[in-house]
């Protein structure tokens, strides 16, 4: 009987261990998946002026998780007059999370959705809906940080 019992208690403890075990990775895979999205700029990441080709962004945080934003753009185009070009704006208030924005420029259709997301030096915008800046221009693209001071809104 007590190779039986024996047997038993190997058994079960072996299955404990191995349980244990898969909660410990389960676990780490849960705290890594947080990580993740748990990446936090600083102002001082996030303040100045972007530029790309088509487009600027100006940002300045002001604390409390608000970012002021205006987004200039424009899109060229050649016709048989010559060079061509729309221009489109907007600006407001952009609440940010982590390390990513989210934009609705004052007076914007409400399905007007511009996301920021400031990675590797880099701030990556995507465009969802109609946003009114001029046909063909977009907020979309990956900026480039073209200067880390105060930048001058339309406001000042």
């Amino acid at each position: 009987m007590p190779d039986l019992l024996s047997t038993r208690f190997m058994k079960t403890r072996s299955l404990l261990g191995f349980t244990f075990a898969q909660c410990i990775a389960f676990a780490a895979s849960i705290v890594t998946l947080h990580a993740d999205s748990d990446k936090i700029v600083t102002a001082a990441q996030v303040n100045g002026t972007w530029k790309t080709k088509g487009g600027e962004f100006r940002i300045w945080a002001l604390g409390k998780q608000r970012l002021q934003v205006e987004f200039s753009g424009v899109y060229e185009y050649k016709t048989q007059h010559g060079p061509m070009a729309n221009e489109g704006e907007g600006s407001g208030i952009a609440t940010i999370e982590g390390d990513t924005a989210i934009f609705k420029p004052d007076g914007a259709e409400e399905e007007c959705k511009i996301t920021l997301k400031f990675t590797g030096g880099k701030l990556v915008v995507t465009q969802t809906g109609i946003c009114s800046f001029g046909h063909n221009v977009s907020a979309e693209g990956t900026y480039k940080k073209v200067s880390s001071k105060k930048p001058k809104f339309g406001s000042d």
